[in-house]
């Protein structure tokens, strides 16, 4: 029997066919996708496996003005001490040149010792100026006051994988040697907070001059983002205060159950030169949030400055699904100059890059 003749089939290709082709199209793309978004899809899955830390418990924060001492420690349960403590202002400081002199123009009339310490690296390892030490005669109103070193710093190789909140935490340590020889001593008040998270005035001078505080405590403080144009929330709480013993280490972690209320502004990326933007994005802890050379770019950088948006592209760091998307977006502008630091209003025209309409900034 002669053999049949091979014909080819005019049937429609398989539906197995059909879904091998559109896996072929959909996994490259998933992976691309999960390549450039997966610190933006995790954050948004984060309440699924992860859970808020313990609630502080909360204590009402009493001020107003003309209001004496005496009453204001009184209503916070304390007592008026006969003479006030001794304060330590310390901070690590990077870059944050105008941040810096409006914290110490707010603070000057109660810090005893401004402590003050940079490295001479960033926190991913790569050399850094040293922009306070080059820039001291800005700080002239306070110089009898500072007390400033600078650390050396381990310089990481390239490509190297070494956690940024190492070479962070080893500074910190360090801190502990330089309030030490600042005089500080038992019973001073100690301020722990970064450069861009202030305490107001009334709140230091309170925690000075009352007996009663815990020894330990959280100060809430409205948070801001690229200026007090956008107010972002009362979500920073690591700034704290402490009545200084033996054992205190300096931090910037979870300390205490205590926090106080409305103590304060934490003004994040309130930088004046679009240049410090991607100095700050690239050196500090969390550098490896920039996962595109195309997020340092000047104009990308200054569009969302303007529209109060994520220079990471990323979202909110919340344990709610709720939360998250309430966060979503734009920071909301806000029009208000009220009850933000008096030097900074004094000095408006100055500072007008932080203030509302002032959201353009210049490359520097």
């Amino acid at each position: 029997m002669a053999p049949r003749p091979l014909r080819l089939s005019s049937r429609r290709p398989s539906r197995n066919i059909h879904i091998i082709i559109i896996l072929l199209i959909l996994v490259p793309v998933s992976i691309i996708g999960i390549f450039n978004h997966g610190q933006k899809i995790s954050y948004f899955f984060r309440p699924l496996w992860d859970r808020p830390p313990e609630q502080f418990e909360r204590l009402p924060h009493y001020y107003a003005e003309n209001i004496s001492m005496g009453q204001l420690c009184r209503l916070h349960g304390w007592t008026l001490r006969l003479e006030p403590r001794r304060v330590f202002d310390g901070i690590i400081f990077s870059n944050e040149l105008d941040i810096l002199e409006i914290r110490w123009h707010e603070l000057l009339p109660y810090v005893t010792k401004f402590v003050i310490l940079e490295a001479n690296t960033t926190f991913t390892g790569v050399p850094k100026p040293v922009f306070f030490a080059s820039n001291r005669d800005r700080f002239a109103f306070a110089e009898e006051k500072v007390v400033h070193d600078v650390f050396p710093s381990r310089i990481l190789r390239r490509g190297s994988h070494e956690n940024p909140f190492n070479l962070e935490a080893e500074q910190r340590g360090a801190m502990n040697r330089l309030l030490q020889g600042a005089g500080i001593s038992e019973g001073d008040l100690l301020i722990m907070s970064d450069t861009d998270e202030i305490p107001s005035p009334h709140t230091v001078k309170l925690l000075q001059w009352c007996d009663g505080v815990p020894p330990v405590l959280h100060l809430e403080l409205k948070h801001y983002l690229y200026s007090f144009e956008f107010p972002v929330d009362y979500s920073s709480w690591r700034a704290t205060v402490h009545i200084y013993n033996p054992w205190t280490r300096y931090r910037h972690s979870r300390q205490s159950n205590f926090i106080l209320s409305d103590a304060g502004w934490h003004c994040s990326f309130c930088f004046r030169y679009l240049r410090e933007f991607v100095f700050k994005m690239t050196a500090y802890s969390h550098a490896d949030r920039v996962r595109h050379r195309s997020f340092l770019k000047y104009s990308r950088i200054q569009k969302l400055i303007c529209q109060g948006d994520d220079l990471f592209d990323m979202l909110p760091e919340e344990y709610t699904f709720k939360e998250i998307i309430k966060k979503m977006g734009s920071v909301p502008r806000s029009a208000s100059a009220v009850h933000l630091p008096a030097y900074l209003v004094e000095n408006a025209e100055k500072f007008k890059f932080l203030l509302p309409g002032g959201c353009t900034r210049s490359t520097g």
